[in-house]
């Protein structure tokens, strides 16, 4: 999934001494490349923006796009401002979003949230391939990046026809150092087909995103998968005949030591939703069982919270949201129609 390391002597400073015309090779010895000193705690959150997209429509090709962009300059910046100061009350140390627009919009955003707010965070972003809405995800972070990738199914996997092709994904390898051990973290940020007569496509997402992320879950690696998942079944009502979690999950394969856990079976209110008007859990963090085990050492899970506090402004949700995203009063509007779910862990 991601690229090798470079070899030492790539890494290392090579210096040439000429004494005399004869060239000395000095300093081939490689000192320990150290990665980031690990965040306390470690804060990974998910948060569908719902068409985080700017007033500047020349760079949109389908009609949904431009109809879905921000009206004007003024409402692109209340979205954006409004966004930066909710992500700057929760912070978290790595933000996978959804429904963005492109890498621009995001540099938008870490600007605004180092004017606005003093917080550092930096961008990773891939181009996808959803021409019909041209939404992308992407992830904002503190420490830790040191690659990124998307993937795309084989010819062996199309022609099976059991897989589907996810247009909106990025993996994102992050790495901190930990006294003399290095932790390491695999993230697969995804926003699934929506709608229920979709499930089938949906289904097939789901089976290939375990595929490619079930020899690390065996390896007993650090592995989360987030994003709006754009699942029908709830916390605690996954069926093998039901809308993917099944499959997302790992419990279609033979073995156990495969399965990914939803974290929000761990939290203090399992059956809250992760949206605005509907009454679904569309927006899940599913880890590997590495990081609930009783290891001393290691990525720990400690909680998980839907942060609708952050999202919701005024006097409750707003059940027309999707009639007034810009016309409402802003001081009542809300920001998305997806709540922001967020999981801390501690860094052993």
């Amino acid at each position: 999934m991601f690229l090798s390391g470079l070899n030492c002597l790539d890494n290392c400073a090579r210096f040439v001494l000429r004494i005399a015309s004869i060239p000395i090779l000095v300093g081939l010895g490689c000192a320990p490349v150290f990665a980031d000193q690990p965040p306390e705690p470690l804060a990974i959150a998910t948060w569908n923006l719902e068409w985080f997209f700017d007033d500047f429509k020349a760079n949109n090709r389908s009609d949904v796009a431009k109809e879905q962009s921000a009206p004007s300059r003024e409402e692109w910046d209340w979205k954006l401002y409004t966004v930066a100061a909710a992500i700057a009350k929760f912070k978290p140390t790595i933000l996978a979003v959804q429904e963005i627009e492109d890498r621009n919009v995001m540099q938008a955003l870490t600007k605004a949230l180092k004017e606005k707010h003093d917080l550092n965070y930096r961008v990773a972003f891939i181009d996808g391939f959803d021409s019909g809405t041209e939404q992308d995800v992407a992830i904002i972070f503190q420490s830790g990046l040191v690659e990124f990738s998307r993937r795309e199914q084989t010819s062996e996997m199309f022609r099976s026809n059991e897989y589907y092709n996810l247009s909106k994904h990025m993996f994102a390898r992050f790495e901190w150092q930990v006294g003399d051990r290095t932790e390491y973290l695999t993230i697969l940020n995804m926003h699934l087909r929506a709608t229920a007569d979709a499930a089938d496509l949906r289904k097939r997402q789901c089976k290939l995103a375990h595929a490619w992320v079930k020899s690390r879950v065996e390896a007993g690696e650090n592995v989360i998968v987030l994003g709006d998942l754009n699942v029908e079944e709830s916390v605690g009502a996954v069926q093998p005949d039901g809308d993917g979690m099944h499959l997302l999950l790992g419990r279609h394969t033979p073995s156990e030591s495969d399965d990914l856990i939803d974290l929000l079976e761990k939290s203090e209110s399992p059956k809250q939703s992760t949206h605005l008007i509907l009454d679904k859990q569309f927006d899940r963090i599913l880890v590997s069982p590495k990081m609930l085990s009783a290891s001393p050492t290691g990525i720990q899970f400690q909680s998980i919270e839907v942060l609708s506090r952050f999202n919701v402004r005024g006097n409750g949700p707003d059940l027309d949201h999707w009639d007034t995203r810009f016309t409402k009063d802003r001081a009542e509007r809300d920001i998305s129609d997806h709540h922001p779910v967020m999981a801390t862990f501690v860094i052993r």
